[in-house]
């Protein structure tokens, strides 16, 4: 049986996002003085916007 899709058909389905993943850490201090780090990714629409975050 003949193959339905082809690797251009599934390449041109996908959306292509303008967004930019960054890896935000956050260093919180605990109560005995210590310091953790909080990770976590975030969706920016630019690369600038990385100063605005907290």
């Amino acid at each position: 049986m003949a193959k339905q899709q082809s690797f251009a058909d599934k390449a041109k389905k996908k959306v292509h996002t303008t967004q930019v993943n960054v890896k935000f850490i956050k260093t919180v201090k605990t109560a005995n003085g210590s310091y953790k780090f909080q990770e976590k990714f975030v969706k920016l629409d630019d690369v600038s916007k990385v100063t605005d975050l907290k």
